[in-house]
This record gives C-alpha cells, structure tokens and sequence, in this order.
C-alpha cells in the first residue's frame, strides 16, 4: 500500500535536508507537490505519470499564467519527488507548455532615494538595510549570518549556505564598520549575560549539532543579529536565542520607505537590486556583480543592464524638439 501524503512529504522534506537544501526551497518544494496532489484529485503520485506531471505544469503556465521562473520551480519540486524519492525519474516532458509570462524588470532606488530610506531607519534594521545595499545580500543571508561570518580588519563577509546552497565572498562597506563593531560589542555583552544565566547557546548547522555540541557557546558561532528574546528547545530544554526574524526588518524598511516618500514599490531586495545596478553604473565588471550576487548564470545578472540602460539610450524624445 502506498505512503499516504503526509508519510510521503516527510520523506520529500528527509531527502531535502539531506542534501542540505535550505529551509526555504524545502517549503517551496513540498508547497508544490501538495499543489500537484490537490490538482489530481488527492492521488498519490506513485499512481501518477509523466502525463500528470505535464498536465499540472501545463495548468500552471495556461491557466494560472504563472512566471516562467516559477513553472521551472514547480518542475524541479516533482522532478525530486520522482527521481529521489519514489526512484521512478521523469520522462519526457517536453510536451508542456512552456510559460511565457516574462520576468519583469526589478525596481531599482536612485542613490539619493537609498539615502534617505536610510536615515529613516534606526539600529539594527538600518544596520542590516546598509549590508543589503552595501554588501548585496539578500534579507535570509543577512539575518542569519554568524559572527565568525565577518572579517573586519579585511572588510569582507562570508556567506554561508547562500541560494542553492553555495558559499561566496562579498564586501563589507567601509561606512558600515564602525557601526557594526559597536553592534557586535553590544551583542557580545548580550551573549556573556545569557552565558551568567544558564543559556547562551545557538542552534548548530548541520550535523555539527551532534558532532561539536560545545560550539554553541562560542561567540563567533552566536548571530550577529540575534533575536530580541530567548526561547526553550523543545527537543533539550536548552536556553536559545535565535536570529532576528526577517518580518522585523521587513517592516522598518516599508516604514522607511513610507516616511521618506519613496512612490516606488520598495522592499528589502529592492536594496539588493540597487546595490547591482549602482555597481554597474560605476563601471564594475558584470562577471565581478556576478560573483558578488552569487548568482549560477550570468544571464541572470544580466537583467541589470536593462535597467541601467533605461532613459540612458541616447535618443532624444521628439516631444524635447517641440517648439513652446
């Protein structure tokens, strides 16, 4: 008798953290395959073909217009589920239709705009909002680096586990540092009073959780970030404190955003966008925004260009040849 769907996305989410995908792509994944579920009338996949697959996916791009972006993640999800998981890989599928709903362009802040929605914001959200467009992180990279992550006298960041899993080096800005060094000091203060009161550990990465248990007392594995309050592990009963929560710093920026007047739809990864762009217009090298970004393909780094060359054409409007 085959799994029910519970017992099956437990072993989709098994085989995820096994190959050490994020927590992120876990959800996405099996956010997915509930979808493909639901959409075959709640049968079990194993029942289900190429055939299926490709009906589903051809749902999502004719009928739910979704980006083509998305109609690829959605592919990926059942292609694990099939090849890894029920170990019966997918055919051909190259009968579905392909989405065409074209990305669109990111919105990118004028330098000014960026400097304004800075000085909107206060500690640690303006502290983080400076690494997302100073540094190009993306808001998951930035809160849930480690102090250790962070070389200060190099003005370099190592971010660990990035999107798709990958490592990469980025720059630290040099305006940030000294707000950063006073941040880390209030953070080690924080960290030596929870150590005084019984707590002061963080949850380990991976198997290191097992294999290096005293690691989570020391400073350079704590977040840089840390949350605000403390909570219990259900699993040892340990005093924990965990990373800020991304909400928190979504939320300043979009009061920011507000008070400085800002019309457009800004966000978190708009300063990401912006740190590309600027880059761009300074002249960098778009293989060295690649490497900065972490981004596989360079194509994707790309759509930068499309923005930086808008109303910088060179072709003169016909209505500025008017006469009054």
């Amino acid at each position: 008798m085959p799994a029910t769907p519970p017992k099956l996305l437990a072993r989709v989410r098994a085989t995820m953290r096994a190959r050490h995908m994020s927590p992120r792509t876990e959800a996405a994944y099996a956010s997915w395959i509930r979808r493909y579920i639901r959409y075959h009338g709640v049968r079990h996949p194993q029942e289900l073909d190429d055939e299926h697959v490709v009906a589903f996916l051809t749902y999502l791009a004719a009928e739910q217009r979704v980006a083509r972006s998305t109609q690829v993640q959605a592919l990926s999800a059942l292609s694990l589920l099939y090849a890894d998981v029920l170990k019966k890989p997918l055919g051909d599928i190259r009968f579905v239709i392909r989405s065409t709903t074209p990305a669109r362009l990111p919105v990118v802040l004028t330098r000014d705009e960026v400097r304004s929605l800075l000085s909107h914001l206060e500690d640690g959200s303006k502290l983080i909002a400076t690494l997302l467009y100073g540094s190009g992180l993306r808001i998951a990279e930035a809160i849930t680096l480690r102090v250790k992550d962070l070389d200060l006298d190099s003005g370099e960041i190592r971010v660990r586990r990035g999107k798709g899993a990958k490592d990469r080096v980025t720059m630290l800005p040099e305006s940030a540092l000294t707000a950063l060094g006073e941040h880390l000091g209030r953070v080690k203060s924080q960290h030596d009073k929870d150590l005084r009161s019984g707590g002061g550990r963080v949850q380990l990465p991976g198997a290191l959780e097992k294999k290096s248990p005293s690691w989570a007392t020391i400073f350079g594995w704590q977040w840089v970030f840390p949350a605000h309050r403390r909570y219990r592990d259900a699993k040892t009963g340990e005093i924990r404190r965990h990373h800020l929560h991304e909400s928190v710093v979504q939320r300043a920026v979009q009061a920011a955003v507000r008070a400085a007047g800002i019309t457009k739809h800004a966000t978190c990864h708009t300063l990401r966008h912006s740190f590309a762009t600027h880059l761009l217009e300074d002249g960098y090298d778009i293989r060295t925004v690649q490497e900065l970004l972490g981004h596989t393909d360079v194509s994707t780094t790309m759509i930068y260009t499309h923005v930086l060359n808008r109303n910088r054409i060179g072709v003169r409007s016909p209505a500025d040849t008017l006469e009054g």
